[in-house]
């Protein structure tokens, strides 16, 4: 009834649906990993580092700053933070970080009087991948626009913050960086319920947050336990964790006092307490570093 013709053309018809079948379906199986690989791509991490670097006019002979800078700085360079919050940091200690750190800058202020005299609380950031774009402090008192004391506080205590940007994706976050009193309980409660007040007001378009510093508190106390319902501990849900001490005493105390906080981030990928021996000094600081990988 139908010619050859006709036969070879259905058989061409055929072969080339089953041609495109198969183009089909590789293209399907493949897209999925094609769009991974694009936001994988396109997709930035930050790596934040909490450092009490101890101040450096201590008397701490063999630990004393001028035989620990050199560590400083290897461990800066081995871990190459996007931030580095510090607590504790004398003016000179910040000049010679930025001294031998070329692609940081710094921004924060003395605690004294808001300018050079007394201990920073500083936000060190890499120029190359962030970029500044907006800074203030504050004191920890019923008076934070001046140098001041508050509360049962020992020592007049401030928290820098940083709106930053990432110049690769453009993301928008905000980094704040403190340092509570070390005997003040009042101070402490308080002072961490200001930041938060603080952050609220600074921060009315709700970008992703980062909060550190050395705390002077375990995680049992009642404001660290406020402190988890509004933000993330870093340590608590990274993927890949450990719960070292963050206060070292110089090898005689071990507990965790220091922490990393964020929100608004997928998640944090990794949390270190820097324990590693550095230019030969087994402590850097009488606190660790702690390190966490935020993953916008």
């Amino acid at each position: 009834m139908f010619g050859l013709g006709f036969y070879t053309l259905i058989s061409f018809i055929d072969i080339n649906m089953k041609q495109s079948f198969f183009i089909f379906m590789v293209i399907t199986l493949m897209l999925p990993q094609f769009v991974s690989a694009k936001r994988g791509k396109n997709s930035s991490q930050l790596t934040v580092i909490s450092y009490n670097m101890r101040y450096g006019t201590a008397e701490d002979g063999v630990n004393a700053w001028e035989f620990r800078k050199p560590a400083t700085i290897k461990m800066i360079k081995k871990h190459k933070p996007d931030i580095l919050g510090v607590q504790e940091a004398l003016d000179f200690q910040l000049a010679f970080i930025l001294e031998n750190c070329t692609n940081y800058e710094a921004v924060g202020v003395g605690r004294i009087d808001g300018k050079h005299d007394g201990e920073h609380a500083s936000i060190m950031y890499n120029k190359r991948k962030i970029e500044l774009l907006e800074w203030g402090n504050f004191w920890l008192s019923l008076t934070p626009d001046i140098p001041s004391i508050g509360w049962d506080a020992a020592c007049t205590r401030t928290a820098t913050w940083a709106l930053l940007k990432d110049k690769k994706t453009k993301e928008k976050f905000y980094y704040v960086n403190t340092h509570l009193d070390h005997v003040g309980k009042v101070a402490r409660k308080e002072g961490l319920s200001l930041i938060l007040e603080k952050i609220q007001k600074i921060n009315p378009d709700n970008f992703p947050l980062i909060l550190t510093g050395d705390f002077n508190m375990d995680n049992t106390d009642s404001s660290i336990q406020k402190l988890n319902e509004k933000m993330i501990d870093a340590r608590t849900s990274a993927k890949k964790t450990d719960s070292f001490g963050t206060f070292n005493g110089w090898g005689t105390r071990s507990s965790i006092i220091d922490y990393i906080y964020y929100k608004g981030f997928k998640m944090c990928t990794e949390y270190v307490t820097i324990r590693e021996k550095y230019a030969g000094k087994t402590f850097i600081s009488d606190h660790y570093p702690i390190k966490g990988v935020l993953k916008f």
